[in-house]
């Protein structure tokens, strides 16, 4: 049951994070790049909602789901950064995502 509880709350902090820039960005940028950051925070807002549902739920395949997920944006949050060549935009996201999934593995096994 440690699993569960580790591997959904570094999911939930890793959506919150996520949502957390978004919302940045959405309320500093300016002209295009607010649009395009206005469009993004939906959909962080709905990862973070959805990551909240293990927690309320505690079952395995709503964890599995949006852990999955959360493994996944992170890593191309890694690949973005990479690509605009920012050391913490890469290193920041790559770390969590490789946290999250060591604890999703943890959680499965």
């Amino acid at each position: 049951m440690t699993a569960f509880w580790i591997c959904a709350g570094v999911t939930a902090a890793s959506a919150l994070v996520s949502l957390g820039f978004s919302a940045a960005a959405a309320l500093t940028a300016r002209h295009q790049a607010r649009t395009d950051a206005a469009y993004v925070l939906p959909r962080s807002v709905a990862l973070a909602a959805v990551s909240l549902v293990p927690l309320i739920g505690q079952t395995r395949s709503s964890l599995l789901t949006i852990a999955l997920a959360m493994v996944i944006v992170q890593a191309l949050d890694a690949v973005v950064g990479s690509t605009i060549r920012d050391r913490a935009k890469t290193f920041g996201p790559a770390s969590i995502s490789a946290l999250n999934l060591m604890a999703l593995v943890w959680f499965l096994v």
